[in-house]
């Protein structure tokens, strides 16, 4: 009976064991979930940087420079001097005055605008 009893705490000892090590991996496993999430959503759009209302504007087919730059809704004092583009690591400079002669710049997924 002892012998019995014995085996029936070490069953219930390895179960709370298995139920930890399973609920640490669940933790995990959300986490890792969360960390895809926000990648995703980053990659889902264009981030603009500076003083603007929305910094994520999401993605649409043939999306422009002025487009995100209104999406975002610039909010600072002054008109942004200069415009920096990011794309796959490098980045691209230029006077924002560009954008009222009409020129108007295509994005990509994951661009990134900084408004300065």
């Amino acid at each position: 009976m002892k012998a019995g009893l014995v085996i029936l705490i070490f069953a219930l000892a390895a179960a709370g064991c298995t139920t930890n090590s399973s609920a640490r991996l669940k933790a995990q496993n959300a986490f890792l979930a969360g960390q895809n999430a926000a990648l995703q959503q980053q990659q889902s759009g264009v981030t603009v940087i500076g003083p603007v209302q929305n910094p994520h504007v999401p993605w649409v087919a043939g999306l422009t420079l002025a487009q995100a730059i209104a999406t975002a809704n610039y909010t600072g004092a002054d008109a942004p001097k200069k415009v920096l583009i990011t794309r796959a690591g490098e980045t691209a400079a230029m006077d924002a005055n560009i954008l009222l002669d009409g020129t108007d710049i295509p994005l990509a997924v994951g661009d990134v605008i900084e408004l300065r």
